[in-house]
């Protein structure tokens, strides 16, 4: 599988990532989807701290230990668990975030972390207080590169500005290309790099999305109705089919402008299928422009900025 720096870290990762929240919390179950990744090229592995309250990190740390020097873990941090442990609450803090980043270490079973990432953010934050932070365990090697997971331009603006970040991690696919809009002029423009989360779009974007279709128009796809999203899917399919499947149109199209997809899977066969989508689709300049036509756009909603 091909592979792509992160921003101007030196690290690469493959083009396909896998979304370790997908994993479970069955131990063989997830050793077996996280070997599978690795059989298929995978090198890029995305967790986070607030995933089933740490043992997602276990998990993959655990697997991951013996080929830890040829694979890219990247966690993230900022989500606090209640004491209760039913919700939890932000705290992007120079404090906490340091903390949290030494306790990530703890579970990974790791002496570093390839990609440390604020999962998160907002304008209220500490903003500097927190480059601060990713920038200290940087010089003092617990982590090698940061970046931020967040949809908020404005956000995304200011760490570009103010910090050396090498990625963000963003909600981008051909049904919702609002970052097209904002966030990728900024990131491009900076030498930041794209991590495009929800490629698939709720499932919409694979060969069962007739079954998906009432449940995902209703889940962050606003901006169309479920008459729309039929009609527009209908249209990729008759014009890609029989050659290349949505999913792989889907992974190539993000990564027009992305360094990584990063894609769940709970299954081995979803696992595989998203592997040799990825593997084997490809995309002109041309059919990516039929594409920015045919599928319209939308811009974010002023009160998440």
């Amino acid at each position: 599988m091909n592979t792509r720096e992160l921003g101007h870290s030196g690290i690469f990762v493959s083009e396909l990532g896998l979304g370790c929240m997908s994993i479970g919390t069955e131990e063989h179950r997830a050793e077996t989807i996280l070997k599978t990744a690795l059989d298929e090229g995978i090198t890029y592995f995305d967790t986070a701290d607030l995933y089933d309250f740490g043992v997602n990190e276990k998990l993959v740390g655990k697997t991951l230990k013996n080929v830890r020097d040829k694979v890219v873990i990247a966690t993230k941090a900022g989500n606090r668990w209640t004491d209760s442990k039913d919700s939890w609450t932000w705290d992007a803090s120079k404090a906490y975030i340091k903390e949290a980043a030494k306790q990530s270490l703890k579970r990974l079973g790791t002496e570093y972390i390839d990609l440390y990432q604020l999962h998160g953010g907002t304008l209220d934050d500490p903003i500097d207080e927190t480059i601060e932070a990713f920038e200290e365990l940087k010089a003092e090697g617990f982590i090698r590169a940061y970046g931020i997971s967040s949809i908020r331009p404005t956000v995304i603006d200011q760490y570009v500005k103010k910090s050396s970040i090498s990625s963000v991690m963003v909600q981008y696919s051909m049904l919702d290309r609002r970052p097209e809009n904002q966030a990728l002029p900024i990131l491009s423009e900076n030498g930041v790099s794209v991590v495009a989360r929800g490629p698939i779009a709720f499932g919409l974007l694979s060969a069962k999305w007739r079954e998906k279709l009432a449940k995902a128009s209703k889940k962050g796809l606003n901006w169309y109705d479920e008459s729309e999203l039929s009609a527009v899917l209908t249209k990729l399919e008759k014009n890609f089919a029989p050659d290349r499947t949505l999913n792989g149109l889907a992974f190539r199209y993000v990564l027009h402008h992305s360094a990584a997809v990063v894609a769940g899977a709970s299954s081995i066969e979803q696992l595989k299928e998203n592997a040799r989508a990825i593997r084997e689709t490809t995309l002109t300049e041309e059919e990516y422009k039929w594409i920015q036509d045919t599928v319209k756009t939308a811009d974010y909603d002023a009160h998440r900025l």
